[in-house]
């Protein structure tokens, strides 16, 4: 495979083959079962071979396609205990690994942005990826100062993917939103369409990186590798090493997994402080424990540009939520524009809508399991709470929707590693104006 596939048509076709496969399996599956083998064994395999079906597409596909099997790797703890096990195994693979593309591919993109010359510039290459990932891929090398690096090179035609998969991924989202009264998409989709192209630019990862990594320097508790080098679609940056978040979701000790947990916490809170950037890319694939402790952060396409670090609002909407003040936290809403002038809400309702989200700040510690997403997924979707239709009532702030998809991916890796976090006294600390209520209160 020398590139991506780009036509629209051949995408579409690839991403259609998936539920269409499914039902074939299944249908595969009552054949096996009318010939006499159990509901159990066939459900296994049904399963297994869809999960292998899921990471064979997705994976080659790479572009938009692939970002959202990642986006379902973070989700995958909301399933269903029962059925999690073959899609959680597969979609983790997507969180570091993908099909690669040839090495011959990677040596010419090499040599057109570093010169037919490439190799000078490094002491060695491995031609096996380290990672694949969704617009380009890893390989380890030594510099030729002898510094041991990460070199990310762009898929050809990643471009192309990226905007035709976003293109479809939109069109689908404006018949969805018809059915949302208090939802303003355009804006959003316009929002939406920026970050994916400032995904493709290698220059600006660059930047943001290097920001990243200065104000960072010399953290006790992160690690941002800096840039080495930069040209086109190459990146290259200093290595790290150490244990991918994968690896302590998948066999982590319950200590790993505290310290783990409570670095990706704090993350979301930190970066827009001290960087002015908010990490906008969660999936566990980003992300190492390091020997001495620190969270090591990888990969900088996406990021939200927050200067003067997290919005105020976040910290005072928060304060009115937990003290129980259900009006001042509804007219915060709607002037902040998470609800329309013309959308009609209960206050109280409200309030307990949204209790499933600011419940883990009422205690000073808290662990965020697969079973209590479940929980919050079920309260969500309920159709027999009188609740229920508030979340089609909501609006979502163009400004906030890095914001909102990070914050909920966080969320969703959080409760994979399932550790303990002191999740109130980092709000505490940076969450601009958050003035929390004692923890017993009501």
């Amino acid at each position: 495979m020398s590139q991506l596939p780009r036509k629209a048509v051949m995408r579409t076709a690839k991403l259609a083959a998936l539920p269409l496969g499914f039902a074939g399996r299944t249908a595969l599956g009552l054949g096996k079962r009318v010939g006499g083998r159990s509901a159990e064994l066939v459900a296994a395999e049904v399963q297994a071979r869809t999960a292998e079906q899921i990471f064979k597409v997705l994976g080659e596909l790479k572009g938009g396609a692939m970002k959202f099997g990642q986006a379902l790797s973070i989700f995958e703890a909301a399933m269903p205990e029962e059925f999690a096990g073959p899609y959680r195994a597969t979609l983790t693979k997507l969180q570091d690994a993908a099909p690669p593309m040839p090495a011959s591919v990677v040596h010419r993109v090499l040599a057109a942005e570093l010169g037919p010359r490439w190799r000078q510039k490094f002491a060695s290459f491995d031609d096996k990826p380290a990672a694949a990932a969704s617009i380009g891929q890893v390989h380890r090398a030594v510099w030729k100062d002898g510094r041991e690096v990460a070199v990310k090179v762009q898929y050809p035609g990643a471009g192309h993917a990226l905007i035709s998969d976003f293109n479809q991924v939109s069109r689908v989202a404006r018949v969805a939103a018809g059915w949302i009264p208090g939802l303003e998409i355009k804006p959003i989709l316009e929002e939406l369409k920026s970050r994916v192209a400032e995904e493709l630019d290698y220059a600006l990862e660059a930047k943001s990186q290097k920001t990243f990594a200065a104000a960072f320097a010399g953290h006790p508790d992160f690690a941002i590798p800096d840039v080495v080098f930069h040209k086109g679609n190459v990146i290259v940056t200093e290595w790290l090493d150490g244990t991918p978040l994968s690896a302590i979701i998948a066999t982590g000790s319950q200590q790993a997994r505290d310290e783990a947990a409570a670095r990706d916490k704090e993350l979301l809170l930190v970066g827009p402080q001290l960087a002015g950037l908010l990490h906008a890319d969660p999936h566990p694939g980003n992300f190492r424990m390091l020997a001495d402790g620190r969270l090591g952060v990888l990969d900088f396409g996406a990021v939200n540009r927050l200067p003067d670090g997290l919005p105020v609002e976040m910290g005072q909407l928060l304060t009115l939520a937990l003290s129980g003040d259900s009006t001042g936290a509804l007219e915060g809403l709607r002037q902040h524009g998470f609800v329309k002038a013309s959308i009609d809400i209960d206050a109280d309702q409200l309030l307990a809508f949204l209790e499933p989200f600011i419940g883990p700040l009422r205690t000073d510690t808290f662990t965020f399991t697969r079973a209590w997403l479940r929980g919050v997924s079920l309260h969500l979707n309920d159709p027999r709470r009188a609740d229920f239709a508030l979340g089609f009532k909501l609006n979502l702030p163009p400004a906030y929707l890095l914001i909102h998809r990070v914050w909920l991916g966080g969320i969703g890796v959080l409760c994979q590693i399932q550790g303990e976090v002191h999740g109130r006294a980092t709000v505490d600390r940076w969450l601009p104006e958050a003035s929390l209520p004692p923890v017993h209160q009501a």
